[in-house]
C-alpha cells in the first residue's frame, strides 16, 4: 500500500542560519503559522478523506522542526498526537537540520508519536557546506544520523544537487557517504536559485555557475539508482510543483517532472549500453521492461523514443512481468 502524508507546512522560524538557497516562505508557499487548533482542523479533516490512515503519517515540512521555538513544537506535536493510534494516522514525520538534534529533543519527539525523521544533509563535502553557510558539517549529519537510530525512529536524508561550488566529484562523495549511513529514504532536490538568496546574488556576479539541466537530470538519475540500488526508497525527487516556485525562481533545475526526466535517462542508458553490444546497430527493435514501467521507459512525452529515432533506430516498448525496476531487455 502507497505511504503518503499529511503536509502541513511550518515557514522559516527559529532556525540559526540562513543558507544560501534558503527562501523558505517561498518553498512552503505560505508564511502563515499554524497553531494547534489548525493543526487538528487539518488532521480531523484528513482523517474523513485518506482512504488508508494507517499508511499515512502526519508530516511537519517547510522548516528546521526543532529549531522553532519549544513551547511552539510541543503545541504541534500534542495537537497532531491525538490523530495517531489505532484507526487512525500511522505517525508523524518532521525534518530539521542536523544540528538540531540531540538526545532532549528526540525524547520529546519520541513521546509525542514522532516516527520518522529526515535531516536536511544536502551535502556530504565540508567545502561545499561552508560555501553555502549552512553552519553544519558532515560529521554533524553523521552523528545526528546515529542518534535518530539509536532511539528507533526512521531516518531519512535530503541531498540538494548543483549547490555552489559543489563539483560532479561533490555529489558522487554525498551519495556514497549516504549510502553508507543507509537512512530508510532519501530525497533528492535539484538546487532552484530564488530571488532574495546569496545564491541568486551569487548566479548574478558570475560567482556560481550551476550545471547544465542535463547534467542535474544526469546526477540526480544516478542518486536514484545508487539508492534504490542499496535499498534506500527515494521518496522524493525535484521539488512539488509551485507556482510560488515558478514566479521567483531566477536560475537552477526546476521542471514540475523532474523524477520522470530522470527515470527516463536511466532507461535511456540501459538501452544505449545493450545496444553496444550489438555488431550492427538495428533499424527497429524492442526493449523489454516492467510493464509498470512502460511510461517510463518512453521517457517523458516519449523523449526517449524520439531520440532513438532521429539515431535511425525505430524502438518499441513491451511489458514483461519478469523484469522489474529499471531493467530492460532488447528483444528482436
Amino acid at each position: 500500500m502507497k505511504h503518503s502524508n499529511i503536509s502541513i507546512f511550518i515557514p522559516h522560524v527559529g532556525c540559526p542560519h540562513l543558507c544560501s538557497f534558503c527562501d523558505q516562505r517561498t518553498i512552503s508557499g505560505t508564511q502563515h503559522l499554524p497553531d494547534g487548533d489548525e493543526v487538528r482542523e487539518i488532521c480531523e479533516k484528513a482523517l474523513g478523506e485518506v482512504k488508508s490512515p494507517e499508511n499515512t503519517e502526519i508530516a511537519f515540512f517547510g522548516g528546521s522542526f526543532t529549531a522553532i521555538p519549544r513551547d511552539y513544537m510541543n503545541e504541534l506535536l500534542s495537537a497532531a498526537k491525538d490523530f495517531v493510534g489505532a484507526g487512525k494516522f500511522r505517525g508523524i514525520r518532521c525534518s530539521t537540520r542536523p544540528d538540531c538534534i540531540d538526545n532532549e529533543v528526540l525524547g520529546i519527539l519520541a513521546r509525542s508519536g514522532v516516527t520518522a525523521i529526515e535531516l536536511g544533509a544536502q551535502s556530504m563535502s565540508d567545502k561545499v557546506l561552508e560555501m553555502n553557510e549552512r553552519g553544519h558539517t558532515a560529521a554533524d549529519v553523521e552523528n545526528a544520523a546515529a542518534l535518530i537510530r539509536q532511539w528507533g525512529f526512521e531516518l531519512g536524508l535530503q541531498m540538494m544537487i548543483g549547490l555552489y561550488g559543489s563539483t560532479r566529484e561533490d555529489e558522487l562523495l554525498t551519495m556514497n557517504r549516504i549510502v553508507e549511513l543507509h537512512p530508510d529514504t532519501a530525497r533528492i532536490y535539484p538546487t532552484v536559485i530564488l530571488k532574495g538568496t546569496r545564491l541568486a546574488e551569487l548566479l548574478e556576479s558570475g560567482e556560481y555557475v550551476p550545471f547544465s539541466f542535463d547534467e542535474a537530470v544526469e546526477t540526480a538519475a544516478s542518486g536514484l539508482v545508487l539508492f534504490e540500488g542499496s535499498g534506500i526508497r527515494v521518496i522524493k525527487c525535484g521539488l512539488h510543483a509551485s507556482e510560488f516556485v515558478e514566479q521567483d525562481m531566477v536560475g537552477g533545475f526546476y521542471h514540475p517532472a523532474f523524477r520522470e526526466l530522470c527515470e527516463g535517462m536511466i532507461f535511456r542508458c540501459n538501452m544505449e549500453m545493450q545496444l553496444k553490444n550489438e555488431k550492427t546497430l538495428p533499424e527497429r527493435c524492442t526493449f523489454a521492461v516492467s510493464p509498470r514501467c512502460i511510461s517510463k521507459a518512453a521517457g517523458h512525452k516519449k523523449a526517449n523514443t524520439e531520440y532513438f529515432r532521429q539515431r535511425g533506430i525505430d524502438i518499441r516498448i513491451t511489458g514483461d512481468e519478469e523484469l522489474s525496476g529499471y531493467q530492460c531487455e532488447l528483444r528482436r
